[in-house]
């Protein structure tokens, strides 16, 4: 970029001395190839004719130095070879010391500026014993403080890197007191590295494949963005046509894969969920000032991903895109899902201003909706008794409530206990977020009606209008996702006066039946004698294992009772790492049991059934017919 015209030959002469720099205040020639601009408080280096490189190269640390004579930086850009470096607190904290001396000492020695400007190290040597107006110049401006403990540049300048076309950088620097514990390959090419640390969380690096590609590969990615970006490519594979239209050779898919991700993906998300053992990732805002955190297996984790502020508002821009929901200072949280290039779902929680700081994000792995009962025998979640109990109790039209804190699996659970609601019963699911297996249900012959409620603000009904509607759409089981509100009291009113005649299933937050009978009834406001209309509670929890985090189902407790006097009963509850029968149900003790037998049925019965069905589940787990279509086929001749 050209200097301002303005100035004569008074910039003439500064130039001349090295020191245009102070006239005016947005000079932007070099001493180097560099093109310098600032962007807010970001002074933006575009380093393409020359290295760019701050630690190496004394003209660009002129350069630099000499803008920042003129106007104060947060931090510092460097754009080379499609990558960008970017600095933060200490490296241009330490090149604005300098910029402050060159700007202070004015036109006492040209030759001692353009020696601190190209290096502040060599440059300031000396200064500390000087006791003249140059001195009170160096202590002034910072610049002895700077240099005090700076042997070599390499010890200041360490970059955060990032593609030219992402919206974040990574921190490649690893603490000496850091200790690796494990390294992760990950399906998209990158790989992470967990580090434990004695006095903070564990560090999850990653090193992300965009970051390995070279200078080639890097400006082939660069130019693919520029054509979708600007409409040359367009459509159904966009990224794999973007390539080959900026490339004279084949497709690449690793370039394709980094492509794509940065145009039709989620980003650096892309990578981290990529990691199976990563369930959550949170955005925390003011997002330039906080890394991306993660929760890994249950352990929560510090990464060295920085999100940009642009990249936050790209996420937002997106998130609106694909939920239809609004989100903005007008309407500043939102609650939605996405789905990943892996097919992995998330649950998308977000805040921005004027109820936070800026754009923050909670992201989510959602249940996995591939999940049967006979698949949570195989997987260790619950034993086969247990869900061979479950099983029968849904079929035969059970008010179940599946309890656990946050994390622990409720929604998993629930998704597959719709499985086992008969197939010729009509099922209608109420949610505010869609995450309920609607659609593998419906592929199997159920016959499933969702409900999407909200606010009640635009399209959407609320929760209470919600189901006063589920029960109009027909005689069936009753499905709420999350009970956390006004629908409790419809709910419940509808249970109490038979309304609903059909299994009633949903999840609330609670460690236990006493736990959830006190959010009913204290928080959510629903009387006593209405709790009752609930059969089972059942509670999930997570829990370490030495291979990482798992769940469970740990409790299932029955109401007991009747009005106010109710109290609860496990027929199931932990034994070791398992649930197990307590034997209320074999000593012919359970309310529910004698409940559900039919008219024609004695309680022993009951039971018979409850092993006929642990069997079936058993022998289903072992061969490994897991999946939805595989349990719909076996259970094709209920009703």
């Amino acid at each position: 970029m050209s200097s301002d015209s303005s100035g004569g030959s008074v910039e003439t002469l500064l130039a001349g001395l090295g020191l245009d720099g102070l006239y005016g205040g947005e000079s932007t020639e070099s001493h180097c190839g560099c093109d310098l601009e600032f962007d807010d408080r970001t002074l933006v280096v575009e380093a393409s004719d020359c290295s760019g490189d701050l630690a190496a190269s004394p003209a660009c640390r002129h350069s630099v130095v000499e803008r920042l004579a003129t106007r104060e930086a947060s931090s510092i850009v460097v754009h080379t070879d499609g990558l960008k470096h970017r600095y933060d607190r200490e490296g241009t904290a330490f090149l604005g010391a300098a910029g402050r001396f060159v700007e202070l000492l004015g036109d006492r020695d040209g030759e001692l500026a353009r020696a601190v400007a190209r290096d502040p190290i060599e440059g300031a040597a000396g200064l500390e014993t000087r006791v003249d107006e140059i001195g009170d110049v160096a202590i002034e401006s910072g610049l002895l403080g700077a240099v005090a403990d700076a042997s070599d540049y390499t010890d200041v300048f360490s970059p955060r890197l990032g593609l030219a076309v992402a919206y974040y950088y990574v921190d490649q620097s690893i603490p000496g007191t850091a200790r690796l514990d494990d390294v992760r390959e990950l399906e998209t090419g990158s790989r992470a590295r967990v580090y434990d640390r004695a006095e903070r969380v564990p560090l999850y690096s990653l090193d992300a494949l965009d970051l390995s590609l070279s200078p080639g590969e890097r400006e082939l990615v660069v130019n693919g963005y520029e054509a979708i970006a600007e409409g040359w490519v367009e459509g159904d594979r966009a990224a794999s046509r973007a390539i080959e239209f900026v490339s004279d050779d084949p497709v690449d898919p690793t370039l394709t894969a980094v492509l794509e991700k940065h145009t039709d993906g989620y980003g650096v998300l892309e990578d981290l969920f990529a990691d199976p053992a990563v369930t959550d990732v949170y955005v925390t805002s003011p997002v330039t000032a906080n890394p991306l955190r993660i929760e890994f297996d249950g352990v929560a984790m510090e990464t060295n991903v920085h999100l940009t502020e642009t990249g936050a508002k790209a996420l937002a821009s997106r998130v609106r895109r694909t939920s239809g929901r609004a989100f903005s200072r007008a309407k500043p949280t939102i609650d939605a899902t996405a789905s990943l290039s892996n097919d992995r779902g998330l649950r998308i929680a977000g805040v921005t201003e004027p109820v936070a700081d800026g754009i923050g994000f909670a992201f989510r792995e959602r249940s996995d909706d591939r999940f049967t009962l006979p698949g949570l025998v195989a997987n260790g979640t619950m034993p086969a008794s247990v869900a061979g109990f479950l099983s029968t109790a849904i079929e035969r039209n059970a008010a179940a409530l599946i309890a656990g804190t946050r994390g622990s699996g409720k929604t998993t659970l629930l998704g597959t206990l719709l499985y086992e609601v008969t197939p010729d019963t009509r099922t209608v699911i109420i949610e505010d977020t869609p995450e309920l297996p609607v659609s593998p249900l419906q592929t199997v012959g159920r016959d499933v009606q969702a409900l999407r409620t909200g606010t009640g603000d635009g399209p959407e009904i609320t929760p209470s209008d919600a189901l006063h509607t589920a029960l109009r759409l027909g005689d069936g089981a009753l499905v709420v996702g999350e009970i956390r509100g006004e629908e409790a009291q419809v709910l419940y009113e509808a249970m109490r006066v038979g309304a609903n005649a059909n299994a009633v299933l949903g999840t609330i937050h609670g460690g236990g039946a006493s736990e959830v009978y006190e959010r009913v009834v204290s928080d959510l406001k629903v009387e006593p004698s209405s709790f009752s209309s609930t059969d089972l509670v059942v509670t999930v929890d997570a829990y370490p294992t030495s291979t990482g985090r798992s769940r469970r189902v740990a409790r299932i407790e029955e109401v007991c009772g009747t009005g106010e006097d109710l109290w609860f009963e496990p027929l199931y509850e932990l034994d070791g790492d398992t649930a197990a029968p307590t034997g209320r149900i074999d000593r012919g003790e359970s309310r529910f049991v004698n409940a559900i037998a039919g008219p024609t049925e004695a309680y022993a019965d009951v039971r018979g059934a409850i092993a006929d069905r642990t069997e079936l589940l058993s022998t289903l787990a072992t061969d490994g017919r897991v999946s939805p279509a595989e349990v719909a086929a076996a259970y094709a001749d209920r009703r």
